[in-house]
């Protein structure tokens, strides 16, 4: 229900304030489980992802964000999963795993934070997902929202924001996860929005 909401409020502002753009909406898989991998360059990103979609998106978002009981509770309604980014987190891997038994679509990002797209930074949370619940991954750039709402600033500033979808399925069977996490890094870092 707050997620349906948030999605209905979410669309409306982005395509009111920010002229939201999407494209490759048709690269997303209509019913089956998939990986989102995306470029992460703003607070507003898991955002605009989930207005962006046209499928639910659940979230690995850092524990940091669930201190607040208040804030916390509405992040877990929001489908957002604590994640301890300093350690090899099983607890939130499990409940990744079983969301992908259940159908449904998991965003991660691969350089684990904010920042420059980066193989250097890229970890290894989606070659480890992808091997082991073996559902697509689909991967998407965000443009714009490092204007938006730049690390380190708390106000907006209302610029436009695109989104472009693609799928991504070059792995060999030797791919280690990290190889497999920098392949889903290059092609977002390669993604044009013409």
């Amino acid at each position: 229900m707050l997620y349906r909401l948030g999605k209905i409020l979410s669309v409306f502002f982005f395509r009111l304030f920010f002229r939201l753009e999407v494209k490759g909406k048709d690269k997303i898989p209509r019913k089956e489980a998939f990986i989102l991998a995306s470029n992460h360059i703003s607070h507003l990103d898991p955002v605009v992802l989930g207005a962006a979609s046209p499928r639910r998106i659940y979230f690995l978002g850092k524990e940091e964000l669930f201190k607040n009981k208040l804030f916390g509770y509405i992040l877990k309604n929001l489908g957002v999963i604590p994640l301890n980014r300093y350690k090899g987190d099983i607890g939130a891997m499990r409940i990744a795993l079983k969301l992908f038994k259940e159908k449904k679509a998991l965003l991660i990002f691969p350089q684990g934070s904010r920042g420059n797209i980066s193989v250097d930074k890229v970890k290894s949370g989606v070659g480890f997902l992808f091997r082991k619940a073996s559902v697509p991954i689909v991967v998407a750039k965000i443009f714009g929202t490092e204007k938006a709402l730049p690390k380190g600033k708390k106000l907006l500033r209302f610029v436009k924001v695109k989104v472009i979808f693609d799928r991504l399925n070059n792995f060999r069977d030797t791919d280690s996860y990290k190889i497999i996490s920098c392949k889903v890094l290059d092609k977002i870092k390669h993604l044009v929005y013409h």
